[in-house]
């Protein structure tokens, strides 16, 4: 009795078009048990004592894109130094507290000085502690500042050896400070005296857009972000962290969070009250942060950079939900780690902390102040619009859009008025 090729074939089909089957019943099945311990799924009013477990299927690009901003291109105008009568009298300065801080100094140094016609002298840097004080030239690129300031102000690096440092007068000006307050609460000191001593105060957070100031804002946008890069080691330093940060984030393309959590902060007054008269909340610890970034989508294994110096048990319930936080002594080269963990020096942490802040795919400030604002303005300049403003969120999920920062969504920040 022969054997019927044709019946054989269908035979073979049949079992394999079976088999194929049952795989994907099995495999919609897995997809919806799967789906249902995804948070948001179902609602769980229950969050704090939610078990997360699985990875959500479905890759949510806006959590990380938003609109997806492109990088933007410099369009201030630098003012020529032919518009202003030059003087004999020196400008210096110090720079404190930090890049944040920095920028906002530069850039009211160099308005004052071309007002006066004066020479700025290249600023030192000063940490918090006694004696801390170090070169310009360690954290920042010094031939690019002086590049940069070419034609708007006359820069030395040192006070001429005839002028004593303890004879120049000592003013202090407000952060972004106007031409109408240099001419009358300065130039009138400076013309008396001949040289005077700068320090800015902050008598607010204030990024937002102004009316235009002519040249005062160019000089601005100039100051603040074309004049300070990071000199080479110390770049090189940040670079390494950040693809530190990009390789233990393979599940996410490379992409990770920087969220803005020091904890000595949030026992300081700025984090109990509210900013003025408004109750909006301005400071978030760990575990709140845990669960914004939860319930608005970011998964499980998410990386994520957290600005505090050193690890402290605050942060477990960041790390209960989100198993890759890590700290910069986590992520630090191992040649640098001893240097970062014998010294005080917390002005490096500070640089570390704005920088990667500013290179992260998504910047979450946990809480409200000048890093948030000048980490913003950076951020802008280079397309990474994505910045998420924490909440309480009280349903179990809610979309990403309603949290972009102010800054981004009205663009009411002063780097709008230097990037177009």
């Amino acid at each position: 009795m022969g054997v019927d090729l044709r019946q054989v074939v269908a035979g073979i089909l049949t079992i394999t078009m079976f088999v194929m089957l049952i795989h994907m019943i099995k495999r919609d099945h897995f997809d919806a048990v799967v789906q249902d311990k995804f948070p948001g799924a179902t609602k769980d009013a229950d969050f704090e004592n939610s078990k997360f477990e699985g990875t959500h299927v479905r890759k949510d690009i806006g959590l990380w894109k938003g609109d997806a901003a492109d990088k933007l291109k410099p369009c201030w105008a630098k003012p020529s130094g032919d518009d202003v009568e030059q003087t004999e009298g020196f400008v210096i300065f110090s720079l404190t507290n930090g890049p944040e801080y920095h920028m906002s100094q530069i850039a009211d140094a160099v308005i004052v000085a071309r007002s006066l016609g004066a020479t700025l002298v290249i600023p030192d840097i000063r940490g918090s502690q006694p004696g801390d004080k170090r070169n310009f030239e360690e954290i920042y690129d010094v031939d690019v500042f002086k590049k940069s300031m070419g034609g708007v102000v006359r820069v030395v690096k040192d006070l001429p050896d005839n002028i004593s440092k303890n004879k120049i007068a000592a003013m202090k000006v407000p952060n972004r400070v106007t031409e109408d307050y240099i001419v009358t609460h300065v130039e009138p000191i400076y013309r008396s005296k001949g040289n005077i001593r700068l320090a800015t105060y902050f008598p607010s957070v204030n990024m937002r857009k102004a009316g235009k100031n002519g040249d005062t804002d160019s000089i601005a946008c100039l100051a603040m972000y074309g004049s300070l890069e990071l000199q080479p080691e110390i770049k090189d330093l940040v670079d390494s962290m950040v693809e530190r940060l990009r390789t233990l984030s393979r599940k996410s393309d490379g992409q990770f969070i920087a969220v803005d959590l020091r904890v000595e902060m949030l026992d300081k007054k700025g984090c109990q009250g509210s900013e003025d008269g408004e109750k909006e909340k301005r400071c978030y610890n760990a575990e709140e942060i845990a669960k914004f970034l939860r319930k608005i989508g970011f998964e499980k294994d998410t990386t994520i950079y957290v600005t505090e110096s050193r690890w402290d048990d605050s942060l477990d319930s960041l790390k209960d939900l989100f198993p890759k936080t890590y700290t910069k002594e986590a992520i630090i080269p191992a040649d640098k780690k001893t240097k970062l963990e014998d010294s005080k020096d917390s002005e490096l942490e500070k640089v570390i902390d704005f920088y990667i802040s500013s290179e992260s795919d998504v910047f979450v400030p946990a809480i409200s102040g000048l890093l948030y604002a000048n980490v913003a303005g950076r951020r802008i300049g280079n397309g990474k619009t994505q910045i998420l403003v924490p909440a309480d969120i009280q349903d179990s999920s809610a979309s990403v859009s309603n949290f972009l920062s102010p800054y981004i969504s009205k663009k009411n920040h002063f780097a709008y008025s230097c990037y177009c």
